[in-house]
């Protein structure tokens, strides 16, 4: 008997795991349909690879992955042989789509060591569960390399059927260092670092009722990686000794080739649902315990057609998510090329968002009047102003027309309210949104809709807008719902770029894409028709959706600002400037992986001194938006005030607030007898800044900062500017910030 698994459950999972026997009738039937099938009863040798941090085994029968350890952090990975997993593919057939090939019940034509830190598997006409033997070939070759577990494979299809999804690599033991370890699931999305609990507690987060075991995604489309940090908590003789260490997975594909899903679902289930808590043993009730993690691949594998996959790659680290990301960051320096980009807009700087026709013609700001507007932006020192509403439709409406609107005024006195703005020092950024049509308009009736994207059954899909500003759309009645644009169509493609060169002749200096983030999430288009060969994938469509945008506002001025709401990191390589909103619990992975990105955050409040002491201590640009950005800079003199004095004091030390490199809370470290944050920088000539910002609402709090190896420093605030000589201690004021340089 292995080691982990009761005769009890034994007996349970060998009715399920058997070669060539199981799917084609009665023991199946017998059986619980939905149960995942475990690897073989009999396993085969062992073939492994093995360097200084990892082990891997793979069972020479199945392919299976059976064993993984890591070797320098003490963590077995992959801990039952018998519940280890190969791959699995999802084939619908015409009339049952529920047709799935598992793995453990093929057995591998082939699983050789084909070099001394690669394994290649083969498996041919796999077995599935409703259809018979299919013509479907699958290879899988695994590469270790200084503790880097890399994954390549091939499908091979064959049949007449679609292989939609194929889960490869699939862990189906993953299990935590010890039974009181905490794992989080860490990844990004709109540029923070957001967390799923993994175990203790595990809770259902896909398909409702619908699925059999709890289970959670992470999706590419938000972020390429996924960190399965682990924390150790410290011995009742040492307590408070906690040791972090993580897995960084990631598919490396800057080419957002097509959806991949980091999958988790936990067997049998959870204790209690109130709880969520995994159990700690290895068998419940007769069931065993295990959690199953794999990466799904929305490859969409046509008839009669191959597929390479993009790697998955795995790798160990020590150390908190910080850590992680600099496994991501080494890898994403082979292929992020920063974009050219408007050097004021490199520059310390800030911005007025401004909203001057909502979703139901207020029409509060004409076109005229922007210059007004830019007067006071010059000479408050703000540098550029959003323009949200300005085309035709108003705030989210019209899209994606960006005609001017006769109701605001003529495109001449648009134009030339850009222009007299512009000759001020304040750039125009006009904001659009191509990926969306407004159903209520004609353009959309008579145009737009040949090019909507659809679902699999000929539907098209749609958002339901949104509600602004009167009592019968915020009551949800009459909002304008908008069509999901197909741009992986070229003729769509297309029109956008036509759309977007309205833009560059009114002669503004940018533009930001809202929404660019997102397809309101929409991820495939199925309609034919549409110019290639369906489906297509929204997000790899952003990429040359975008490159035809750049190609038009080069041939006009090289120095045009692309920005964009939250961009992917893979569009970072053309909106740089990111636009985002922030909170003191935000963990800021976007500037960690890049510390000199324009990045830029919302400031609201009439004294939101914590949301610009958040831009400081983050290096983010300050978009001022007074009235949910339909006011006047000079509507919130206090916010304006304390944003300046702020401005000011980055431009006075730019060499340790704007120029160096963003480590947040690495290389420094403080303290203090209230609540705060910190983060820290190091200069292009290595010397070390650290900034603190009081979150005490009313009362001062003192702050001791600790840099290695430093004992002098220099101390400056908004309100103090001249810097001071310092030991590391300092009383702030509430509300306030300083910061820490070193002397």
């Amino acid at each position: 008997m292995k080691e982990g698994i009761s005769r009890r459950t034994f007996g349970k999972l060998a009715g399920l795991a058997t070669f060539g026997a199981l799917g084609s009738g009665s023991e199946l039937a017998a059986q619980d349909q939905e149960s995942r099938p475990v690897a073989p009863l009999k396993l085969g040798e062992e073939i492994v690879l093995e360097d200084a941090q990892l082990h891997v085994s793979f069972d020479s029968l199945s392919g299976a992955l059976v064993r993984m350890e890591r070797k320098s952090g003490t963590w077995v990975i992959e801990r039952r042989p018998e519940l280890g997993a190969s791959f699995r593919l999802f084939v619908p057939l015409s009339k049952q789509r529920d047709n799935f090939i598992y793995g453990t019940k093929q057995k591998a034509v082939s699983v050789q060591k084909i070099a001394p830190n690669k394994v290649r598997m083969q498996w041919e006409n796999l077995l599935s569960e409703h259809g018979g033997v299919m013509p479907i070939g699958f290879t899988g070759t695994v590469t270790l390399e200084n503790g880097k577990l890399t994954f390549n494979a091939e499908l091979e299809n064959n049949s007449d059927c679609f292989v939609e999804a194929v889960d490869y690599p699939y862990f189906g033991d993953f299990s935590p260092p010890s039974k009181d370890s905490v794992v989080e699931a860490h990844h990004m999305w709109v540029g923070a670092l957001s967390t799923d609990s993994i175990y203790p507690r595990f809770d259902n987060a896909k398909g409702y009722w619908g699925v059999r075991w709890p289970t959670r995604t992470i999706e590419s489309n938000q972020s390429q990686y996924c960190l399965l940090q682990a924390i150790q908590p410290g011995t009742a003789a040492q307590p408070g000794t906690a040791t972090e260490q993580g897995i960084y997975v990631a598919i490396e594909d800057p080419e957002i080739r097509y959806l991949m899903e980091f999958t988790f679902e936990q067997h049998p289930g959870v204790v209690d649902w109130v709880y969520d808590d995994v159990p700690k043993e290895d068998e419940i009730s007769g069931w065993p315990v295990h959690l199953d993690f794999r990466t799904c691949h929305f490859v969409f594998a046509h008839p009669h057609s191959k597929v390479q996959f993009a790697p998955i790659v795995m790798q160990p680290y020590d150390g908190d998510w910080h850590a992680g990301l600099d496994v991501y960051k080494q890898w994403r320096e082979t292929w992020f090329k920063k974009p050219r980009i408007a050097p004021w807009a490199e520059d310390v700087h800030s911005w007025l968002q401004l909203r001057v026709d909502g979703a139901e013609q207020d029409y509060s700001v004409p076109y005229r009047d922007l210059v007004t507007y830019a007067t006071e932006c010059a000479e408050n020192g703000v540098t550029a102003i959003q323009v949200v509403g300005w085309n035709k439709g108003g705030q989210d409406g019209g899209d994606p027309s960006l005609d001017t609107d006769p109701g605001l005024g003529t495109w001449q006195e648009m134009h030339d309210a850009v222009a007299q703005s512009q000759a001020k020092g304040v750039h125009m950024i006009l904001f659009g949104k191509p990926i969306f049509a407004d159903m209520s308009t004609d353009y959309y009736k008579k145009e737009l809709y040949k090019y909507e994207a659809v679902d699999p059954y000929g539907n098209k899909y749609e958002s339901g807008g949104y509600a602004y500003t009167t009592p019968t759309q915020l009551a949800g009645i009459n909002q304008r719902r908008r069509a999901i644009m197909d741009v992986c169509s070229p003729a769509y493609r297309d029109i956008a770029t036509h759309e977007f060169e309205k833009i560059l002749a009114l002669g503004a200096h940018g533009w930001l894409f809202d929404e660019v983030m997102q397809h309101n999430g929409v991820l495939y288009n199925f309609a034919q028709g549409h110019g290639y060969t369906a489906p297509g994938y929204l997000f790899n469509a952003d990429i040359p959706l975008v490159k035809q945008f750049r190609a038009a506002a080069d041939k006009v001025n090289a120095d045009f600002l692309f920005a964009g709401e939250g961009p992917g990191d893979w569009l970072m390589r053309y909106y740089y400037l990111g636009y985002y909103r922030i909170g003191t619990a935000t963990r800021h992975a976007l500037r960690y992986l890049d510390s000199k990105a324009p990045l830029m955050a919302a400031v609201r409040g009439f004294n939101a001194r914590e949301e610009v002491n958040l831009c400081l201590l983050y290096r983010y640009i300050i978009s001022y938006e007074p009235f949910n950005f339909k006011g006047h800079v000079t509507d919130f003199p206090l916010t304006l005030d304390y944003g300046k004095k702020v401005d000011a004091l980055r431009r006075k030390y730019r060499k340790f607030l704007w120029d160096a490199e963003f480590r947040d809370t690495l290389d420094g470290t403080a303290s203090a007898n209230g609540p705060f944050k910190y983060s820290v920088f190091i200069a292009e000539d290595k010397k070390r800044a650290v900034v603190v910002m009081n979150l005490e609402p009313a009362r001062p709090i003192t702050v001791n900062v600790v840099v290695p190896g430093v004992t002098n420093f220099v101390v400056a605030t908004p309100e103090e500017q001249d810097a001071q000589p310092n030991s590391g201690t300092l009383t702030v004021p509430a509300r306030s910030a300083a910061v820490f340089m070193e002397a």
